[in-house]
Order: C-alpha cells, then structure tokens, then sequence
C-alpha cells in the first residue's frame, strides 16, 4: 500500500471518529500489504428506539480485490453485558464482481457541467453473493379477467449499496465516492481486456 494513501485512508478512519483503531485493524487484516488504488470512508448514524446506532463503511481497492469492511456497535445483551463493537471484511477478487452502478443527484440539472457538483451518490456493487427477486402477481389488461397469469418479477444482483450525500457526508465524501466508483469501474473494465 502506498504510503500516501494508507496515510490518507488512515486520516479519514480517524476523522469518522468511530472505533479507529477497530477498523483499521480489520482492514489491515483484509488488505495484507496490497497496494492501494482507492478508498471510500463513510460513517453513518441512525436511531435505533432510543439508542444511536453508528456504522462505518470501508471500501478499499487493490489492484486485485475489492475490501469492503463494515464496523457495527451494539448495546448490551444477553451475550455481553457491556456495549461492544464487531469489525467484518468481505475480499472480494475483482473478476468477481459483475456490476458497478452509480447513481448521481445532481441539482439544477439543466446548468450542470461535467465535473460539477453532485448532491448525492448511490453505489450499488454486485459480485452475486447476495441475488435478490422481486416478485408480484402478473395480469393481463382486461379489468374483468380473473385468471391466474402466474407472477413476474425481476432478478436483481446488490451485494452492496452505499449512499452519500453532500448535506450528511460533505462534499469531500461524494468526491471519494465518485473516485472511488471510478477505479472500480475501471479495474472490471481492465480484466475484460
């Protein structure tokens, strides 16, 4: 890993403020020495009842995987009686994944030029671990029809979907985002050549 950007990386786990030292370690495990290409960092808080929940996303890039690293806290429970934290990463080998969307939200979209600002990022890597289908009862276009038409649906491969925004995250974030969806587009695109 370059120097540079694991410094980089390691700045930006530190500035979530979320268990760094926690996460750092999981992806240490993870990335193994591996050169770095790119990264994406993102903190995330929500309300659970009463209690705020945090989670971190890491998704690192080598020139061979794709390291997506979640960090989770917890209240007590019957397994621990003490808040506790759990760090997972998932190496993915790039020829595995087989999708890489990126959503853009743009304001004023008439007045946009390339490179301009982007109010909100959501991507959506699929490397088929996780395959979801949506199902619901066919029809037909008579309104009076009461026959069974089976079902129809769609097939839909999402192991993983990160949203940032420029009003929760900052604009520095959105640009990791894009960067970062950069690299992995071109990293898929660079094995099928």
């Amino acid at each position: 890993m370059s120097d540079t950007l694991r410094m980089r990386l390691r700045s930006d786990i530190e500035r979530s403020g979320y268990y760094p030292d926690l996460v750092a370690d999981a992806l240490d495990t993870a990335i193994v020495g591996e050169s770095l290409v790119s990264y994406v960092v993102h903190h995330e808080a929500a309300f659970d009842r009463d209690q705020l929940r945090r989670h971190v996303t890491v998704l690192a890039l080598t020139a061979t995987r794709l390291i997506v690293g979640h960090t989770d806290e917890h209240g007590p429970d019957e397994s621990c009686p003490h808040p506790y934290a759990s760090a997972s990463t998932e190496a993915v080998r790039l020829e595995r994944v087989d999708s890489v969307v990126v959503t853009r939200v743009v304001a004023n979209p008439a007045t946009h030029r390339v490179g301009g600002p982007t109010r909100e990022v959501l991507l959506t890597i699929g490397w088929g671990a996780v395959s979801r289908i949506d199902l619901e009862p066919a029809g037909c276009s008579d309104p009076a029809c009461e026959a069974d038409h089976g079902y129809t649906g769609a097939a839909s491969n999402d192991d993983l979907s990160l949203r940032v925004s420029e009003a929760a995250d900052g604009p520095e974030v959105v640009a990791q985002a894009l960067t970062f969806a950069a690299a992995l587009s071109e990293a898929t695109a660079a094995r099928l050549r």
